[in-house]
């Protein structure tokens, strides 16, 4: 199972520690943030205590509001769950009370300058994809005119020189060999590399290219939402028919499926053509628009 770090977070987002500077490596497990504002005033059915809980000015400007019996009380109420940490929000003051409880029970206290809203959008987008189910799989990424495209095949049959000349056209690399899956949610998946082969292509009888040198930084992608998953195979006599439509198949990775398209390689064949086809193709469905239907219409009209 996947976990960030209440030292991660510190880092990536340069929060303030306020308390509990001996607890950064606590971890958290759940993506979303959550406010705890029912929680202050005594509701806890349904509190969410594994995820990372936010205080905005409407929870501090209530929590100043009290008594120090009465907010010792609330607070009290929250911090016996120990939540991985508390982060104040839109850079508020006066905390003296809440970073005293978050010492005594261990807990980090952070602070930030940021607005709540804004905040809790990086953080959840952060952690969503931190904490997302992933899994590797033996192939190549790209980004096809926006697209992602996964690229799979035998070893040799040419995925990574395919890769290639699609850079050359413009295109971008997001991860070569291994591909890095992560699954934001039941229609959203996302490619990356695995940080070791980041904007390396390795071709046969070349060896391996570092593609932000060679073609500058506009040749590589960190992750892209995969779109198309195109197989790559051998040429297969008499397999191939000029359908009017295709018909859908897909492919599915951790609960989510993906088109699937299978490209048949034979010398001559622009494969990288056909890529840049099969995803400008994809983008117009997802618009609506069905070339066979256009075309059926009009043997209708000719034929009226």
């Amino acid at each position: 199972m996947s976990v960030v770090t209440i030292e991660r977070l510190v880092k990536k987002f340069k929060l303030k520690v306020l308390a509990g500077e001996n607890e950064l490596q606590r971890t958290v497990t759940k993506p979303k943030a959550h406010r705890p504002g029912l929680e202050f005033v005594g509701y806890f059915d349904f509190f969410p205590m594994e995820r990372v809980q936010i205080l905005g000015r409407t929870e501090i400007t209530y929590l100043h509001t009290l008594s120090k019996s009465e907010r010792k009380y609330r607070i009290g109420n929250i911090v016996k769950y120990h939540p991985p940490c508390f982060i104040v929000t839109a850079g508020q003051e006066g905390l003296e009370y809440l970073t005293r409880y978050c010492d005594e029970e261990g807990i980090p206290l952070l602070h930030t300058q940021e607005r709540t809203s804004v905040f809790i959008a990086k953080l959840d987008a952060f952690m969503i994809k931190e904490l997302a189910q992933e899994m590797c799989i033996h192939g190549v990424c790209v980004n096809v005119s926006g697209m992602g495209i996964l690229l799979r095949g035998n070893s040799g049959v040419g995925k990574s020189e395919t890769a290639h000349t699609l850079i050359r056209r413009g295109h971008r690399l997001i991860a070569d060999d291994i591909v890095m899956l992560k699954k934001l949610s039941p229609q959203t998946l996302l490619g990356t590399h695995n940080e070791s082969n980041k904007e390396f292509l390795a071709l046969r009888s070349i060896g391996l290219l570092n593609v932000v040198r060679l073609y500058g930084r506009r040749a590589f992608q960190e992750e892209t939402r995969i779109a198309l998953d195109i197989e790559l195979t051998k040429w297969r006599e008499n397999s191939l028919y000029n359908e009017l439509e295709v018909e859908q198949k897909f492919t599915e990775y951790m609960g989510v499926r993906i088109p699937h398209i299978e490209i048949q390689l034979q010398p001559g064949r622009d494969v990288a053509g056909l890529i840049e086809a099969a995803a400008n193709n994809w983008y117009l469905r997802q618009q609506g628009y069905s070339p066979m239907e256009e075309f059926m219409s009009r043997l209708e009209l000719d034929n009226n």
